[in-house]
């Protein structure tokens, strides 16, 4: 399946790698390090050499606990970047947003896909992006980022995770979206736990069959410190295997902090995939 990112068509059938790039103060990684426009292209075109096809640009931190920042303040905080890596770099410029007017604004701009944690849910989110003309992801996450975390419960994850995802495609495509600019994201570490992320990994496949592209974000989430212990920077290795096991098990875009060692293990992905039996 190809795929138009507001000019750039890429084939929704390999798997390819999303370089993170939060000009936040308070993201659970990187928060502070690119919040000035040169240092974040500057950035940018290091993971579009490292081989990423995507860089996905936020402005409002969605980590546990994460409180709402206000519309100026995400606008001043995206808009210059998007405008500046989609003039200087030849690379898809997601952009990580919920709030309807950063949608506008950025697909202005230059932006080629939007990434929403909240799947269009909030008022005018859904008309902002039909409007917008763009690529969207849909994720799933069970509350609001302040609360998510405080006690997630389900009965079934995946099925819960996969009626809520074809609830909302059925809402954006009533709305006039596309089904071929629809991707969806079972939300790891959004409103679950451990047990539940593992699960959905385990099944992920089982997705696929729903007919829209898969993206995954799971790069030094807690789920891998609490299965290694490891502190937030140490969490490469667990995030490559995820990565491998989202990879295989159909994933068409991984979204990473660490860009090169995950391009490096799609390629493994690929290379076997594409060995005859």
């Amino acid at each position: 399946m190809i795929m138009d990112f507001g000019g750039r068509a890429l084939d929704m059938g390999r798997c390819h790698v999303m370089g993170i790039l939060n000009v936040t103060p308070d993201s659970f990684s990187d928060g502070g390090r690119f919040n000035r426009p040169d240092i974040a292209l500057m950035h940018a075109r290091e993971m579009v050499a490292q081989g990423a096809a995507f860089v996905d640009v936020g402005g409002e931190s969605t980590r546990p606990g994460a409180a709402p920042v206000s519309l100026q303040v995400e606008l001043d905080r995206v808009c210059p970047v998007v405008e500046l890596i989609a003039r200087e770099l030849d690379v898809v410029v997601s952009v990580d947003t919920s709030t309807p007017e950063v949608m506008i604004e950025t697909a202005k701009l230059g932006a080629g896909l939007i990434n929403d944690v909240r799947a269009l849910g909030r008022d005018g989110a859904v008309e902002a992006a039909v409007a917008s003309g763009l690529p969207v992801c849909l994720m799933h996450m069970q509350g609001q980022p302040t609360d998510m975390q405080d006690r997630p419960q389900y009965q079934s994850v995946m099925r819960e995770v996969s009626a809520f995802l074809m609830d909302r495609v059925r809402v954006v495509e009533a709305a006039g979206l596309p089904a071929e600019k629809i991707l969806l994201d079972p939300g790891f570490g959004f409103g679950k736990t451990l047990e539940h992320n593992l699960q959905l990994l385990a099944v992920l496949d089982r997705l696929k069959v729903l007919g829209y592209p898969l993206f995954v974000g799971a790069s030094r989430k807690s789920m891998l410190g609490q299965i290694t212990g490891r502190d937030v920077n140490e969490r490469l290795p667990a995030g490559l295997a995820v990565a491998t096991i989202a990879a295989l098990k159909g994933a068409s875009i991984l979204r990473v902090h660490d860009v090169w060692e995950t391009v490096d293990a799609v390629k493994v992905v690929s290379a076997m995939e594409g060995v005859g039996q």
